[in-house]
């Protein structure tokens, strides 16, 4: 019976806090993140509901480590805090394609090992805050988003990864 009344109380508080915000319709913009990520991506979010949004993210990578590219759709619903603050929860996926740089084999280190590269597919959730100005048309975001490999090769089989970031993006 507990379970039930907190259920219900927090169905409640989310009824209210969702209907005190309206949330802008298109977004474009950089997601500035790293840890094992794909470091900037540019961003793009469109309303799907009055609570519901579209996410896509492309990005790149140049690194010593690896070449890439990645894409990644997020379905996200939104909350407002208030004074222009909110939060969304999201969940979506991605595909992308990796090329390795050659490695000192661990054994010999004048042996260059290749390793694998290729197409690699992901799942995603998404857990974030953002603050959007009164006064001018920017969103201002911080996100966690772990990611987890499905298929794919090298660092990206079956890997976990905390994906943190930081969004900047204009409203229209």
């Amino acid at each position: 019976m507990k379970i039930t009344n907190f259920i219900f109380f927090t169905l409640f508080l989310l009824s209210i806090s969702l209907s005190a915000q309206q949330f802008s319709n298109q977004t474009i913009g950089l997601r500035l993140g790293d840890s094992d990520g794909f470091g900037a991506e540019i961003s793009y979010q469109k309303a799907i509901g009055r609570y519901t949004r579209a996410e896509l993210n492309l990005g790149y990578r140049d690194s010593r480590e690896y070449d890439g590219v990645k894409a990644v759709l997020m379905f996200q619903w939104l909350g407002n805090i208030g004074g222009g603050l909110n939060w969304y929860y999201g969940f979506g996926g991605g595909a992308g394609s990796a090329k390795f740089e050659p490695r000192p084999s661990a054994n010999n280190p004048n042996v260059a090992i290749q390793p694998d590269g290729g197409l690699f597919v992901l799942a995603a959730g998404d857990l974030g805050l953002e603050y959007d100005f009164d006064n001018l048309p920017l969103l201002i975001s911080f996100d966690i988003r772990p990611e987890i490999g499905l298929l794919g090769y090298g660092d990206f089989d079956e890997n976990f990864y905390f994906d943190f970031g930081l969004g900047i993006r204009y409203q229209f």
